[in-house]
């Protein structure tokens, strides 16, 4: 099975992720079980922290903060394993209880070469 990058852009609020409801929680925790009944399987998940705990290299410049001015950040992602891009999109809108953007890419393989 292909596998794609299911990145969560969601609004940030003042009290982000506290402020996230019971039942938003709850159908987080659910997502894999979900997925994997549509014949999909989440490979790997993470949830990033609050954007103003981020720091933006561009070229040789260092800057605290998200660099980018929007009203969604990129919250999480996971790897998801689908048939096809199909497959992964009706999937991906399993996820789609957040109160953002979802967006699916598929991912590319190679091999990583460690140095000797």
């Amino acid at each position: 099975m292909a596998q794609y990058a299911v990145l969560i852009f969601e609004q940030m609020t003042p009290g982000w992720p506290n402020d996230i409801s019971p039942e938003g929680m709850q159908a987080r925790i659910e997502l894999p079980e979900r997925i994997a009944e549509q014949g999909g399987r989440i490979v790997a998940g993470i949830a990033w922290d609050e954007p103003g705990t981020a720091t933006t290299i561009r070229g040789d410049l260092v800057t605290d903060g998200p660099f980018i001015e929007t009203k969604e950040a990129l919250a999480g992602a996971f790897v998801l394993e689908a048939r096809d891009l199909d497959h992964a999109l009706a999937l991906a809108k399993l996820a789609a209880n957040v109160h953002g953007t979802v967006e699916v890419r598929p991912l590319i393989g190679f091999e990583i070469v460690e140095a000797s």
